[in-house]
């Protein structure tokens, strides 16, 4: 693939997000390949502009007024392959983490069955150490494949990249996940792990909406405390800013409900941290990235 049809411009970032707003990058491009790849860095090294990187925006909030220089997708790079005897997966930054979740459970491998509900790619899980029901992205990754701008390809282990609940330095700067090495546990019969994926994936349908477009958890949870209970017990179950809208069966999830804006959002996210803050002197912190002006 040539450079004209690999480097995009002016392209809308709304349909790269979970939350279906967004305007336009300046410059965009999604590689499939590792050629197409090291094509996209060296364009951008030829030229002076900022670097934004994306996964598949499950996890994002991109401002209205879109993006200025290069954004940089992995959606589209995707691959994976299985050791069964040892349990090693090794999968490219593309592959939806769900999707893995459920080939381990078939192969009756341990250790993905929390993942089963998580929307978003292994780069962007490896990014934000992505986890749910006590467990997470960290407890499991062996190592991860790390470009950046510059071509230099590393492998780092879990210890390099300094994890903590929902983040990891790797949130900060602009080296790209391509790759992760995960270790799953091996000996498991095909019905233990998909009766332990079932009863994950219907909790979350349960008590999640995946009915409307959102990124998930908007706020990290305060530990001890749950950053859903604090919004909901003021009350705000229901609340609308434009069309975007706190959740009635999940207080820490902001919908689209058809035609919010970026801008909406935003306002609805500022406003519940200002009533959590006022009401019991807590700070609530964005798990979602803000990216662009506000």
């Amino acid at each position: 693939m040539s450079n004209d049809n690999l480097i995009q411009k002016c392209v809308s970032l709304a349909s790269q997000t979970s939350y279906k707003v967004g305007g336009d990058a300046q410059w965009y491009a999604a590689p499939r390949n590792w050629d197409e790849l090291a094509a996209s860095f060296e364009w951008y090294q030829s030229q002076d502009m900022p670097l934004t990187l994306l996964g598949a925006g499950s996890n994002l909030l991109i401002s209205d007024r879109g993006l200025p220089g290069f954004v940089l997708s992995t959606r589209y790079f995707r691959g994976y392959e299985f050791d069964p005897e040892t349990g090693i997966l090794v999968a490219d930054a593309g592959e939806a983490i769900a999707k893995l979740a459920w080939k381990a459970a078939k192969r009756g491998l341990k250790g993905l069955e929390w993942a089963v509900g998580i929307p978003g790619t292994v780069g962007g899980g490896v990014v934000m150490n992505a986890g749910a029901h006590k467990s997470c992205l960290a407890d499991i990754l062996v190592s991860a494949t790390v470009l950046s701008p510059d071509g230099t390809i590393a492998e780092l282990k879990p210890e390099e990249l300094a994890y903590s609940y929902r983040t990891s330095n790797l949130q900060k700067g602009d080296r790209l996940v391509v790759r992760a090495t995960i270790q799953l546990e091996p000996g498991y019969s095909k019905a233990e792990i998909m009766e332990l994926s079932n009863q994950n994936w219907t909790q979350r349908k349960t008590t999640q909406p995946y009915h409307l477009p959102s990124c998930g958890s908007v706020f990290r949870n305060p530990q001890p405390q749950a950053a859903a209970n604090l919004i909901e017990q003021l009350g705000l179950k229901g609340y609308k800013i434009g069309d975007a809208q706190i959740a009635h069966r999940h207080a820490n999830f902001i919908l689209n409900c058809g035609t919010a804006t970026a801008k909406d959002i935003f306002e609805l996210i500022r406003y519940a941290q200002e009533k959590v803050e006022y009401h019991w002197s807590v700070s609530l912190e964005p798990e979602v990235k803000l990216l662009g002006e506000f």
